[in-house]
């Protein structure tokens, strides 16, 4: 196999599965949060070029359909499949790794890119604030639940599957969540009133990312380094996507944490702010997760943070490397879902 050269913040999705087309062949990917102008659309499309099969969901299936017909017009060879994925409910999310537990393939990978990132409080009918139940115990149950498919991916050969979560440098901006309250990890802090004026939808967005980093790091630590599964968290990089269009764009100018901190990544007009860094196209916010999903290089650091597309464990908040604390929020997530991670 020719030598994969070095990536980096510059890197795009094409280059990454260019240069990965041998390891992506004949693999089967599932992509959580899939709608046009996202980072997860783009890291379908990418893969679709190689993959033997690509599945892609929404919430919404009209938006759904447009997404697969955007993707087959891109890679009219691409075998897409389309699945309905409610993450904030817990019934919706059985239902719907039931029908891919009766797919007749395995799965290689599993891409766990959908988040909330709505700009208000709000509580689903399981009584779980919004962006921890769609972007951390959804998820959570829906990887658990389709452990079984994941894992008959490898009984047939020496592969072993993989399991990414994207999760943002955000992470560091938020304080930790209080895990010995379990009325703010699951309702959000200030309660289900959402009563403290510092607890912001973002600052939520950031707590729950961390969460994602750490269910990573447990996942892999409890699979075996090289084992069962690896599993991998990522930053992206700071992407215009359709994620702003919720709500978000008012907090981007605002405060996000105690100290007042303004990111200003967004300007008064609502429009990128280039003086606050370098943004990156959604082909290059792509790429990271591509790296972890399929680089041959990093199968022994199962467990680690990519940005850039490089290992940068350096990168993470110390509230999200601590075992203890994974250990905990595991533990907590099984509590919320009513059943242990099948494993």
């Amino acid at each position: 196999m020719a030598t994969i050269p070095t990536f980096s913040a510059l890197t795009t999705a094409d280059e990454v599965v260019d240069a990965l087309a041998d390891e992506m062949k004949g693999k089967n990917v599932l992509i959580t949060g899939t709608s046009l102008n996202g980072i997860g659309f783009e890291t379908a499309r990418a893969t679709a070029k190689y993959a033997n099969l690509v599945v892609i969901t929404g919430y919404n299936e009209e938006r759904l359909q447009l997404s697969k017909d955007a993707l087959l017009k891109a890679v009219p060879s691409a075998n897409v499949r389309t699945l309905v994925l409610d993450l904030s409910s817990l019934a919706a999310v059985r239902k719907a790794a039931a029908e891919v537990n009766a797919y007749p393939e395995t799965l290689h990978v599993l891409i766990n890119n959908a988040a909330a990132t709505a700009g208000v409080y709000a509580l689903t009918p399981e009584n779980f604030e919004q962006q921890i139940a769609a972007s951390h115990i959804g998820p959570f149950l829906f990887t658990s639940l389709l452990m079984p498919k994941i894992l008959a991916a490898s009984q047939s050969s020496t592969y072993t599957p993989r399991v990414v979560f994207v999760a943002s440098i955000g992470h560091t901006y938020s304080p930790a969540l209080d895990l010995d309250d379990t009325d703010e990890f699951l309702r959000g802090h200030g309660g289900p009133k959402g009563s403290d004026p510092n607890a912001t939808p973002l600052l939520r967005y950031g707590q729950v990312k961390a969460a994602n980093i750490m269910t990573a790091k447990e996942l892999a630590k409890r699979a075996g380094a090289r084992g069962k599964v690896l599993a991998y968290s990522l930053h992206p990089g700071v992407i215009w996507t359709n994620a702003f269009a919720k709500g978000l764009k008012p907090e981007l100018t605002a405060r996000i944490d105690a100290k007042d901190t303004r990111i200003g990544l967004v300007n008064a007009e609502g429009k990128p702010n280039e003086e606050a860094g370098q943004w990156k196209t959604l082909s290059q916010g792509a790429a990271t997760t591509l790296v972890a999903a399929f680089d041959p290089r990093i199968r022994d650091h199962s467990g680690t943070y990519l940005d850039d597309c490089v290992v940068a464990e350096e990168k993470i908040a110390p509230h999200s490397a601590d075992p203890v604390r994974t250990k905990k929020l595991w533990e907590k997530t099984e509590d919320a879902i009513g059943e242990k991670f099948r494993l």
